[in-house]
């Protein structure tokens, strides 16, 4: 049993930004909590993902758009050294007491060690030590465990011990010759960023015909434009059907199902993630482990009793976004101490309504694909009334000033039957802030003709939008 210094309101096992942001709004209601990681505080986001992958693409980036500008041409290869200097930087040099001392300044308890269930409101945690740490909830618990890269079944792939979104991010040597496999955001933005960090040779296989399939077709072809005319070989129609590496460390050669094949100094895998749900104690709660954690729009656990089980984040497969696992938790954490405390759960903010609208997601590309809501097939599918607007991004007074080839695509998605946005995709530099814009406009759903009254300013890249309307008939 627990003894009285583990009990708490809340335990959440996970320190990922979900976790944590659990936790704060648990504590920010009243209520007390722990928290459980064994790995770093901060999650896979902070040190193997999102920050680190941008922090390598940003340089490509900028270096892109000054070469765009007469007078202000990059002369010379980017410094690999120092990026991967500054990346180093930017995740703390993977030390997380900094994220500790955050959550222990909340205040929440902090607990190092492999969290699992253990049966209704009960937590035990494996400690560095080798010991059992027994906690109770008065409350609730919340899994938080996030997910973890996916590694296809082709024969000598594990063996050949590819790099996924973790070694690629934390690399600190740059290869020459460079394989990637996959089509989603993760094989897209780290083969674009290694190439302009120094890999000469990347081929990127791709199984089926375009990149980035969950978006807009002409935003992966504008990608795959862009990796041709960088010179990295991107080739479509193309698996892997069989990996070797004889020596660990050494070149690495992939068969294709062309009966060609690729060699390489390093091999990349990028073909999406899976749920952290195995051997967390889902089945001492009558889960099965090899999913996600079903969950209704205030994140709590469908199929389990009493109402004390949540999932936030990846692990309950709604929206694998860390800024929408974040949103899930200010539900999450604001639900529970509502209800530990008698408060009226009807109050604004304790459902989920974003991830049914649609979430916004960047892909930080060279151009970036920044799209939210539904794309037109999705929207089609889900039985609404259809119609789209497209318009060249660089026709508009602000792409022409940012310098000679800024260009790109935008589409709005519209219900006819109501006017509203249901979707929007931006496909061109820089243009990740312009997304909230579009972001506010799909879950306020905000009407058209409101919309037109909001005037951009000129000249700027956000007269996209006059230019869209104008195309709709306003």
């Amino acid at each position: 049993m627990a003894n009285k210094n583990d009990v708490f309101d809340v335990i959440v096992i996970g320190a990922g930004p979900v976790g944590i942001t659990v936790a704060a709004r648990a504590v920010r209601g009243g209520l007390t909590a722990a928290v459980v990681e064994e790995r770093l505080a901060g999650g896979e986001c902070e040190y193997y993902a999102c920050v680190p992958s941008k922090a390598l693409l940003w340089p490509m980036e900028l270096a892109a758009e000054v070469n765009r500008m007469p007078g202000l041409q990059l002369r010379g290869p980017i410094d690999a050294a120092a990026v991967l200097a500054r990346r180093d930087e930017t995740v703390s040099h993977r030390d997380d007491g900094h994220e500790v001392n955050l959550i222990e300044k909340f205040p929440a308890t902090f607990v190092r060690g492999y969290g699992r269930l253990a049966g209704p409101l009960r937590a035990e945690v494996m400690t560095p030590e080798g010991g059992t740490r027994a906690l109770r909830a008065r409350h609730a618990v919340v899994v938080a465990t996030g997910s973890d890269p996916a590694v296809p079944d082709v024969p000598g792939l594990r063996e050949a011990r590819p790099w996924t979104n973790r070694e690629a991010t934390s690399v600190q040597q740059v290869p020459k010759r460079l394989v990637v496999i996959g089509a989603g955001p993760v094989a897209c933005e780290m083969a674009q960023a290694l190439h302009s960090l120094g890999a000469e040779e990347t081929t990127v296989l791709v199984r089926g015909d375009r990149l980035l399939t969950r978006a807009e077709p002409f935003a992966g072809d504008l990608v795959a434009q862009s990796f041709r005319e960088s010179g990295i070989d991107v080739r479509f129609g193309r698996s892997a059907t069989r990996v070797e590496r004889p020596v660990a460390g050494g070149p690495v050669t992939v068969h294709t199902d062309d009966g060609g094949q690729v060699d390489a100094d390093d091999l990349l895998v990028g073909t999406g993630r899976r749920f952290s749900t195995y051997d967390i104690g889902l089945d001492t709660v009558g889960l099965r482990p090899d999913g996600p954690i079903r969950v209704d729009a205030s994140m709590r656990a469908t199929a389990v009793a009493d109402g004390w089980l949540y999932a936030v984040g990846d692990v309950n497969g709604r929206n694998l976004l860390t800024h929408m696992g974040k949103y899930q938790a200010r539900v999450c954490g604001d639900v529970i101490a509502a209800r530990a405390t008698g408060r009226p759960e009807d109050a604004p903010g304790l459902r989920d309504t974003a991830d049914d609208r649609g979430a916004p997601q960047v892909v930080f590309t060279e151009p970036q694909v920044c799209m939210v809501g539904r794309t037109e097939s999705q929207a089609r599918a889900d039985g609404f009334n259809v119609r789209t607007v497209e318009y060249d991004i660089g026709e508009v007074a602000g792409a022409i000033v940012r310098g000679i080839g800024y260009t790109g695509r935008a589409k709005l998605v519209v219900d006819e039957d109501r006017r509203v946005l249901l979707g929007a995709t931006f496909v061109a530099s820089d243009m990740a802030d312009m997304l909230h814009s579009a972001t506010i406009a799909v879950n306020a759903e905000v009407p058209l003709d409101q919309l037109w009254h909001a005037v951009p300013p000129f000249p700027t890249v956000s007269e996209i939008w006059l230019r869209l309307l104008e195309q709709y008939g306003l």
